[in-house]
């Protein structure tokens, strides 16, 4: 059978790590048992800190094993419930309850550390392989998300999507926005525009989209067949609002790596002499001036006077700044 899990890769990495973790604490607790102990894995990380650091409150508790303050109570119930913890006021807060050990659980503890600890430990490093470089890469992760939790990563993230009907008045807004500001819209703008399916997709062109985490479709670029293996880069544009964000050279990184995967022969760009931030970027970027592109294709464009071709061949890396924009 397919496992889904696996097959999503790091999208349903937390739902992994719980499977991994609940088959872990299931096997441990059949060695618990083995060992004559009836006690749930899910608590030793507070018998294991109270065995280690002593006596403690239920608010350092939470500090030591990074987890909420009703997972800890949840814990500790339990643990005074088979006899191994004891909850009691404070002396020097009597709001605050101190939790320890009990005596049971002290005399207990060099026999579990020998009988079930050590055995468990040794299966898991069996486990891991290189254990030290499996730990490591989960500290690294723990690290990072202390220093920027998910939620803030998927808010700042960029995602690159291909086109989807649903999509089209994205790519027309975005677009409008930007020649709107410089420009006028043209015939040629409102042909395309108006109808991205019939223009550029079903003919076998691609049409690329950029997604912020809190700010939705941001920006666009499209590859629009012009002849038979010849395409041009247009279409591109990031919203005002989005720019600072690194969004148009994630943009269009992914849609020269799209080009550079077809069948195609040119590629070229037609642009502005208006738009100088972003012709330097697509000369850094690989792109040249080419009159023969200019003669062929200029005239589409009533605000075109700078036409630029693409070596499809070169592998250029130069970053690409978001500003950029192409007819």
């Amino acid at each position: 059978m397919p496992d889904i899990l696996a097959d999503l890769g790091v999208l349903a990495l937390g739902s992994r790590l719980k499977r991994l973790a609940e088959r872990l604490q299931s096997d441990a607790s059949q060695v618990w048992l083995d060992k004559g102990y009836a006690f749930q894995p899910g608590n030793f990380p507070l018998l294991a800190a109270l065995d280690r650091y002593g006596p403690m409150t239920v608010s350092e508790a939470v500090s030591v094993l990074g987890v909420s303050q009703p997972a800890v109570t949840r814990s500790l119930a339990t643990l005074v419930a088979q006899g191994y913890a004891v909850a009691v006021a404070d002396p020097h807060d009597r709001r605050q309850k101190r939790i320890a050990l009990t005596p049971m659980a002290i005399e207990s503890m060099p026999a579990i550390k020998r009988t079930v600890w050590s055995f468990v430990e040794v299966a898991a490093a069996d486990l891991c392989g290189d254990a030290k470089a499996f730990l490591d890469q989960i500290s690294r992760i723990e690290a990072a998300l202390a220093a920027q939790p998910l939620i803030d990563r998927a808010r700042n993230a960029c995602v690159i999507l291909d086109y989807h009907d649903d999509l089209a008045g994205d790519f027309y807004t975005i677009n409008a926005e930007w020649i709107r500001s410089m420009f006028r819209m043209e015939a040629t703008d409102e042909k395309v525009l108006s109808d991205p399916r019939g223009m550029i997709i079903d003919r076998g062109g691609h049409i690329l989209f950029a997604a912020l985490g809190d700010m939705g479709v941001v920006g666009t670029c499209a590859l629009m067949p012009i002849e038979q293996g010849v395409f041009e880069l247009t279409k591109m544009g990031v919203l005002e609002m989005a720019r600072g964000r690194k969004v148009g050279e994630q943009l269009l990184d992914a849609v020269l790596e799209r080009a550079r995967a077809m069948a195609m022969r040119e590629l070229f760009l037609l642009t502005s002499r208006k738009c100088t931030a972003a012709i330097h970027l697509y000369e850094k970027l690989g792109f040249r001036h080419d009159a023969d592109i200019m003669e062929r294709f200029g005239k589409r464009y009533a605000r075109c006077d700078v036409a630029m071709a693409y070596p499809l061949a070169s592998a250029n890396g130069e970053p690409v700044a978001e500003d950029g924009v192409a007819c």
